[in-house]
């Protein structure tokens, strides 16, 4: 479904991405792992046209989308539950919804549908955005990227900054969003959430792809979750 291929990515003459290669099919989750500025952010905005790479090449069911804007990548069936979700504080949480919808026809199905799957989220439809616990936040922000029914959603830590209490339903929403058939490229700090969910991973560092593993095996080697996350 995803395959990217090669890529490098800057911030003006910084060089953050070197030959950033993984595949994401259209049936599973995959997880990028690393600490804190090893280049994972940098991969989703790459994927969805934010930061486009200066080379490489980036297909999504076949087509070449390396450089395309961002709201034909949406178009083309890409949700992004962007990393400290990207509220407009000022707005609705119906308003933010919409907001995820771009040019695409409202069809009430679509709200409805995710109304189903976020049922907290239609209980705060009237309310401002920025007045939410940061867990309501976070499922306005997934109920976002699933309004236009993406095949894929790129998750930029989706537990980033919330309580240790909130996590586990977090976890739970993530894992039904994939048995609901969604494809998943997940970044992610929780170690223990990726390897509960994930099927495949890939850690980062440096900008670079450097081992690509089952949870499984990465549950048998401390090595490298020590090596790459400081996790032992």
């Amino acid at each position: 479904m995803l395959s990217v291929e090669s890529i490098n990515t800057f911030y003006d003459r910084s060089h953050i991405l070197h030959d950033v290669s993984f595949e994401a099919g259209g049936d599973e989750v995959v997880a990028l792992l690393g600490r804190n500025g090893v280049g994972k952010t940098t991969t989703m905005k790459s994927v969805m046209g934010l930061t486009p790479p200066r080379s490489g090449r980036i297909t999504f069911e076949g087509e070449d989308i390396t450089g395309n804007r961002s709201d034909d990548i949406a178009n083309r069936g890409i949700g992004y539950v962007p990393q400290n979700r990207g509220m407009f504080p000022n707005l609705t949480v119906h308003e933010n919804l919409r907001m995820g919808l771009g040019t695409a026809p409202r069809q009430e199905s679509r709200f409805e549908a995710v109304y189903d799957r976020f049922p907290r989220v239609e209980e705060r439809l009237n309310q401002r955005a920025g007045t939410l616990s940061g867990g309501e936040q976070q499922m306005v922000a997934m109920a976002r990227a699933l309004v236009r029914d993406p095949k894929l959603v790129l998750m930029d830590e989706p537990t980033e900054g919330l309580m240790p209490a909130l996590i586990p339903e977090i976890a739970d929403i993530t894992q039904n969003i994939a048995d609901a058939g969604y494809a998943i490229v997940l970044v992610e700090q929780n170690v223990d959430l990726v390897l509960d969910i994930a099927d495949r991973v890939y850690l980062m560092d440096n900008g670079r792809i450097q081992e690509h593993a089952t949870p499984d095996q990465l549950r048998e080697s401390e090595e490298i979750l020590e090596r790459y996350l400081g996790v032992q």
